[in-house]
């Protein structure tokens, strides 16, 4: 469950993070007070988006079977594969002038008397990192239990609580661009583990060829079936026996998220 407590804490970080730095402008202002109660307006109305869309995935699920069902969940691996991917890209992009382009759209708000866009602002936020946490979460569901994904998930909430806390205060403690760098390592990781599970399901279904299957077994120094090697397997797609297919798809993977992390930090 690592892996989800991880996703869940950066996931909910970025969110509080972005809340801060409008709530701190707005605090600091006084032509943007009155923006407070948009603020968490906004804040209400992202949770409530990403509610939904947790609602409408358990919905398809209900009402999909065999085949369909089957296409649907390996689409999501896929989908929260992209998803973890891009938000690590966009902040890699974004995160250095981030606080100086939200203050710009808070005050061109401010200035005009437009609360509606000091809500519109928080609602995406919040229904973004929503989104993508909540696709995660399904997509972790199939190898783990309710009660442990909700633990798992509680745990990565109040994680991200404290780390922002601390990130408020200064504390040398809650470095919080060295924790997003190694994070976003890990994440990158993690979306490599959802993209091969969906390989191996289409694979599995015969929609890829696996071209050469084995192309090794290393079971003997690391079974992928349990202990150890499961651990490894569920965090970072580690197969003891992967085909040929599913190496090429995950070096593909690994090298290019590799340059356009490299593109998207220097182009800051």
């Amino acid at each position: 469950m690592l892996n989800v407590v991880l996703v869940v804490w950066r996931e909910s970080l970025e969110a509080m993070l972005i809340i801060g730095i409008l709530h701190a402008w707005l605090v600091r202002n006084e032509a943007g007070r009155r923006g407070r109660n948009a603020l968490w307006l906004g804040v209400a109305a992202g949770l409530l988006l990403a509610v939904a869309l947790g609602w409408g995935m358990l919905e398809a699920q209900s009402a999909l079977a065999g085949d369909a069902l089957e296409y649907f969940q390996t689409g999501v691996l896929f989908v929260a594969a992209a998803l973890i991917t891009q938000m690590v890209f966009w902040m890699a992009r974004h995160a250095r002038n981030m606080r100086r382009q939200l203050e710009a759209e808070l005050s061109s708000a401010a200035d005009a008397g437009n609360w509606f866009g000091v809500a519109a602002i928080a609602a995406l936020t919040v229904a973004r990192e929503g989104a993508e946490t909540v696709v995660f979460l399904y997509g972790a569901s199939f190898e783990a239990g309710a009660s442990s994904l909700g633990a798992a998930a509680a745990l990565g909430v109040v994680l991200a609580a404290a780390t922002s806390w601390l990130a408020a205060r200064g504390l040398r403690l809650a470095n919080t661009a060295r924790l997003l760098r190694i994070s976003s390592f890990l994440l990158l990781v993690f979306a490599s583990a959802l993209l091969v599970s969906g390989v191996d399901r289409l694979i599995g279904n015969g929609h890829l060829p696996p071209l050469v299957e084995p192309l090794w077994n290393s079971s003997a120094l690391l079974d992928d079936a349990s202990g150890a090697g499961n651990l490894v397997a569920q965090l970072a797609g580690y197969r003891a026996q992967p085909s040929l297919m599913l190496l090429i798809v995950w070096a593909a993977y690994w090298l290019i998220a590799l340059v356009s992390l490299r593109r998207a930090r220097s182009a800051r």
